[in-house]
Formats: structure tokens, C-alpha cells, sequence
């Protein structure tokens, strides 16, 4: 098997006896989530993101130089909510700083709830999502993909960070054995991006047709899979579990 072919495989099949035991396949499946809400964000709500915040910087820059059909309000709202779900997550991780599928669970029941509270205000409101349903959504939005976040940057499984492509994308190319590097883990990193496209496209056809609110559906199924899926490893003692200790 090809070795590119092996790395996606043992990403979405891992060894459990690795380091990150069962958490690859996890953290593809909330890079799909991104995908997902992203898609809502960006196609409903306004030229905005609520999980990829270099856009919204990008985006503040373009509005507050005056170019058409971008918002200040929307982008702040987006990045403050976002800073207070990175501040939420950073307290979940220091509480289960002992046990790494534990932190992924409480994580996980956050951004559940606040993706379920989007998913209910969306269903309670009229469509388009305009005025104050705009930012409730941003708001909610942001907060449980700020959770995923900084979360996922404690667990620390590489190359899987469900947020952030860009580094990602470069490291396929820059580690290359092309490049001189001494291999790229092409498989798990294409895999990544192709997790997030994956929930883009399938959240941009829903909006696309006519279902504003089945993307967010959809994100909440996802993670009520993967919540169910970290309650059991909550309880599981093997060596992956342990905190990853950051040099």
C-alpha cells in the first residue's frame, strides 16, 4: 500500500496502541463540523466565519477600509464570541488536564449545546437570518467552535488541529522528501483538508437548495456521534489518555 494510502487509513482506522489512540478519526469529524457551520456562517449570515478567524480579521480590514457587502459588527461579534469559547476551552482543559479523553468530552457537550441552540433559533426565526437572529447565530457559532479550538489544540494530535488548513496545506509540500524534508504525512494532511471541504461542500448544496438550517443539523449530528464516542473513551485508562506534555 502506497504510503500516503497507509496514513489516511491509519488516521480514520487508528492503532490504538499509538499515542493518540482513537482521537484521529475525532478530530476529522469536527473538522467536518468546521466545514458545516462555516459554510452557514459565510453563506447565510453574512461574509462572515465562526470557526476560521483569520478571515474575520481579513474581513474587519476590507470593512473598515469601506469595501461593499462585508460587516464590522458581524466580524467583531464573530471574534469576540470565538475569544470567549477559547477562554471556555482553556478552562476545560486545565480541569481535565489528567485524562485527554475526558477534556474531549466536556469540550464536546459544549459546543453540542451551543450548535443545538443555533440549530433551535434558526428553526424559531423567519428566513434570511437578519438582525439581532444574525448575531445570536454568530455569537452561538463562535462560542462552541472557540471550545473545538482550543481543545483541540490541547489534545495536540498532529497535523489535526479541525481549524487550520493553511499550515497544514504548506506542510504537505514544505516536509515533501521533493523538498528535502524527511516526509510529509501527505496522507493524514490531505485527509484533513479534504474533511473540511467535505462539510463545506455539503453545507453550501444544502444552503444552496434551499436548507439554511440543515447544515447545522447535520454539525449537530456529527457531534452528538462524536460525543458518545468520547463518553466511552472517557473512561478508558490505556496510554493515550495521558496529557500530551508541550516542551
Amino acid at each position: 500500500m502506497p504510503v500516503v494510502l497507509r496514513e489516511a487509513w491509519s488516521t480514520v482506522v487508528p492503532d490504538m496502541s499509538d499515542r493518540h489512540g482513537p482521537l484521529p478519526p475525532l478530530m476529522l469529524a469536527l473538522t467536518v463540523v468546521t466545514g458545516l457551520v462555516d459554510a452557514v456562517s459565510y453563506l447565510e449570515l453574512g461574509r462572515v466565519f465562526v470557526a476560521n478567524m483569520t478571515g474575520n480579521v481579513v474581513f474587519s480590514g476590507f470593512a473598515v477600509a469601506g469595501a461593499p457587502g462585508f460587516s464590522l459588527a458581524a466580524s467583531l461579534v464573530a471574534l469576540a464570541a470565538f475569544a470567549v469559547g477559547a477562554l471556555l476551552g482553556g478552562l476545560i482543559v486545565h480541569r481535565g488536564l489528567t485524562h485527554r479523553g475526558r477534556t474531549l468530552l466536556y469540550a464536546l457537550l459544549v459546543e453540542t449545546a451551543c450548535v443545538l441552540a443555533a440549530l433551535i433559533v434558526t428553526l424559531l426565526s423567519g428566513h434570511p437570518f437578519a438582525g439581532g437572529v444574525r448575531f445570536a447565530l454568530v455569537a452561538l457559532l463562535g462560542l462552541g467552535l472557540g471550545v473545538q479550538n482550543a481543545v483541540s489544540r490541547a489534545l495536540a494530535v498532529p497535523d489535526l488541529t479541525t481549524t487550520v488548513l493553511t499550515l497544514t496545506i504548506t506542510g504537505v509540500l514544505s516536509d515533501s522528501r521533493f523538498a528535502g524534508g524527511g516526509g510529509s504525512r501527505a496522507g493524514r494532511r490531505v485527509l484533513s483538508a479534504a474533511a473540511m471541504m467535505l462539510g463545506a461542500v455539503a453545507g453550501a448544496m444544502a444552503v444552496l437548495h434551499g436548507h439554511p438550517r440543515l447544515p447545522l443539523l447535520f454539525a449537530a449530528a456529527v457531534l452528538a456521534g462524536v460525543t458518545v464516542a468520547a463518553f466511552a473513551l472517557a473512561r478508558s485508562q490505556a496510554p493515550w489518555a495521558a496529557p500530551v506534555v508541550r516542551k
